[in-house]
């Protein structure tokens, strides 16, 4: 397994799937899984029963998790882009492989 190269916090564009050029924020990268939530994105419908957090119960949207593959990184101009590595001094840095900018 590679290493992941979007991280939480991160905005991202669904490049590929049903959700196919949304954006959104990274809420929570599922390491194992190689998925991540993206905010607003993906939202499924979940049946509850009623329990003291929610005495109503009923059907609740909430957000599902993507693969990994399926996203892009925006870059603060909006456009899509892949994420390299390289070593700045002594440490290692993130940046856009489109514009070679830092992120």
């Amino acid at each position: 397994m590679g290493k992941l190269k979007i991280k939480t916090g991160d905005t991202v564009k669904v490049i590929a799937g049903d959700h196919k050029g949304a954006e959104g924020k990274v809420q929570k990268v599922l390491i194992d899984k190689n998925k991540a939530i993206v905010e607003g994105v993906n939202l499924v419908k979940k049946h509850t029963k009623p329990s003291a957090q929610s005495p109503q119960g009923g059907i609740v949207e909430k957000e599902a998790a993507i693969h990994i593959s399926n996203l892009s990184l925006l870059t603060s101009k909006g456009e899509t882009t892949r994420v390299g590595y390289r070593m700045e001094g002594d440490k290692k840095v993130r940046f856009s492989v489109k514009s070679n900018e830092v992120i």
